[in-house]
């Protein structure tokens, strides 16, 4: 079967590579259509056939969607595939765009349910779908949700973008002890987290980024007024133009904690910083599974949101601590939980390490991926 996958960006997405690398293991014509960029040697070296072109809708500048959906209808004529595989919501709009009128089965692979939880976007992605078009969950969440607004369970799987433990655990040389980064305690329980820095899109309602920085800042002053030797570490930059936004951000953090909390900035090592934690905490606000995945394989204690697929991995009071989101008070009564139950943090480290394994392994997930396509062929066939 020959497969063509349509990703936006050729600068990261290495969940792709590793998806469509494993699909050409097992037997499939992999072609992708991508922008030029240093992710093509990679999907090169592993067998897939990459057609460099601009396969999304650019958002803002709509007057070059015609130029896009001819350049998208002239590769799908050159490849001929018999399914096309679309990741990401702008993607997927050029492809309805550019395969209307066509019979061959399309797919979209939702990597993050942000999209579905605004009623407009929503509404965008299920009225542009048309009888020829199937769903690809990556997480449980978006998965009820699809179905739940209309779409048959016949068009809808489940196959998550997965991690193995290798793909993430490479430990690099690093310069910074944690500890050292507060002199004033001799023995501080360090909070760790590391994501981008989204600025708030107001349009969608948004008044906090939406990985929740500002949440554990405030969760963290809550905690601190009964454990002060806990102190907040956060790692990561802004994604694209929100310096403005992470600039503010750490000054919210100044005011708010002091000395007890650091901004290391955008690291190459996370994978040595990540045992440095006593907890990692992703207070998300929206999600697929997220930073859950490397501090749950980093065998580190882990706290999340109750958002999207968190839920799939982190069990509460079993692989794992749980807080409801966008709620600093409830962030902060799980830092103390934590914090109070430092005996039983190995149990809970070594079954998280065991469900994440088993959930994200990416020989599974292909496979899943794999099963998919064999019924949307049976399913598409029988409607032809």
């Amino acid at each position: 079967m020959r497969v063509l996958h349509l990703i936006k960006t050729a600068h990261g997405a290495s969940w792709a590579v590793r998806q469509t690398s494993q699909l050409v293991k097992q037997g499939y014509d992999v072609h992708v259509a991508l922008p030029d960029g240093p992710m093509v040697a990679q999907y090169q070296q592993a067998g897939v056939t990459a057609h460099r072109l601009s396969p999304a809708v650019n958002m803002a500048r709509p007057w070059q969607t015609p130029g896009l959906v001819a350049d998208l209808q002239d590769c799908i004529k050159q490849v001929q595939p018999d399914l096309v595989h679309s990741h990401f919501v702008a993607s997927t709009l050029l492809m309805r765009l550019a395969m209307r009128g066509s019979r061959i089965p399309r797919i979209f692979h939702i990597p993050g349910p942000l999209h579905l939880e605004h009623p407009l976007f929503r509404q965008l992605d299920l009225q542009t779908a048309g009888a020829h078009d199937f769903y690809l969950a990556s997480c449980k969440w978006t998965q009820h949700t699809l179905t739940r607004y209309g779409v048959a369970p016949a068009r809808v799987g489940l196959a998550y973008y997965g991690v193995n433990e290798e793909d993430f655990l490479k430990p690099a040389a690093t310069a910074v002890n944690l500890p050292d980064l507060f002199p004033d305690d001799t023995a501080p329980f360090i909070v760790g987290m590391v994501a981008y820095f989204y600025g708030p899109k107001y349009f969608l309602g948004q008044r906090r980024g939406l990985k929740g920085h500002e949440d554990l800042i405030d969760a963290l002053a809550i905690v601190r007024r009964r454990h002060p030797q806990v102190k907040g570490v956060f790692v990561g930059g802004p994604w694209g133009s929100a310096q403005r936004y992470y600039q503010k951000v750490q000054r919210y953090a100044h005011h708010k904690l002091g000395e007890a909390a650091v901004f290391l900035g955008q690291r190459n090592d996370v994978p040595s910083l990540y045992p440095q934690f006593q907890l990692a905490v992703h207070p998300s606000h929206s999600e697929n599974v997220g930073g859950a995945v490397e501090s749950m394989y980093a065998r580190v204690l882990t706290l999340t949101s109750d958002v999207g697929g968190f839920p799939d991995l982190l069990l509460p009071g079993k692989t794992g601590y749980m807080a409801k989101a966008k709620s600093p008070t409830s962030l902060a009564t799980e830092i103390c939980r934590a914090v109070e139950n430092q005996a039983s943090a190995p149990a809970l480290i070594n079954q998280a390490f065991e469900q994440v394994s088993a959930v994200m392994n990416v020989e599974h997930n292909a496979r899943e991926v794999s099963d998919f396509y064999q019924h949307v062929m049976k399913t598409h066939g029988g409607q032809q």
